[in-house]
């Protein structure tokens, strides 16, 4: 991580980037997963993007370190709040609202005062995401282990993201508790459109489904 850090700083076609760490069992946990790791990077195009993951030193390193990576190219289609005081995620203005699978990203700064409280309900948000049958992808990531916290998601549709994120369960339950609370010093919510992905997760390709949907 170390290393990355500092070949990231030199790597001047990224506008953003962050490295995360990731928990064990779905990812949302304090526990740390030592052998999983993210890159998340804002390019300025889609080529650029490839391009950078495929040759940049970094990515090339982990993935020579890897016993399996992969990459997932998105497009922002709507983002709102703050990370480390800016928004990275420009929406495309010439994309419309996705009716098809679509990335959810979440990050938040939780208070140290509240920290207690919102740790008590990642367990039974971490149990409904796991077995909902329509999430293709999910995973938890963060930069700071308790206090820097990232969701990433995988939907096929917005309605089915919504009924889980709204609804009247652990997760939309834990939302509201958040808003009455003030729970969070900076939190950034973002969707994006999927276009495409390199390589493979626990053996396989997470959008595989997603794509034999969309073409049936």
């Amino acid at each position: 991580m170390a290393a990355a850090r500092l070949s990231l700083r030199r790597e001047k076609r990224a506008i953003f980037w962050k490295l995360c760490g990731s928990g064990t069992g779905e990812g949302f946990t304090p526990r740390p997963n030592w052998g999983v790791w993210a890159i998340l990077a804002v390019w300025p195009d889609e080529a650029t993007a490839r391009s950078a993951t495929r040759d940049s030193p970094v990515w090339r390193r982990w993935r020579s370190r890897a016993d399996e990576s992969w990459t997932v190219y998105l497009n922002p289609l709507s983002a709102r709040g703050r990370w480390a005081g800016e928004n990275p995620f420009m929406p495309d203005t010439n994309a419309a609202e996705s009716h098809g699978p679509l990335a959810a990203l979440t990050r938040a700064t939780v208070r140290p005062a509240k920290a207690l409280r919102f740790w008590d309900r990642v367990p039974s948000i971490s149990a409904m995401i796991g077995s909902d049958p329509n999430v293709a992808f999910k995973i938890g990531i963060g930069e700071l282990p308790l206090l820097h916290q990232v969701t990433f998601s995988i939907w096929p549709d917005t309605a089915s993201m919504a009924a889980f994120a709204r609804g009247d369960g652990p997760h939309g339950r834990a939302i509201r508790a958040v808003r009455e609370g003030n729970w969070f010093n900076e939190e950034l919510y973002a969707r994006f459109h999927l276009l495409g992905g390199v390589g493979s997760w626990n053996g396989t390709d997470p959008l595989a489904g997603l794509h034999r949907a969309e073409a049936a």
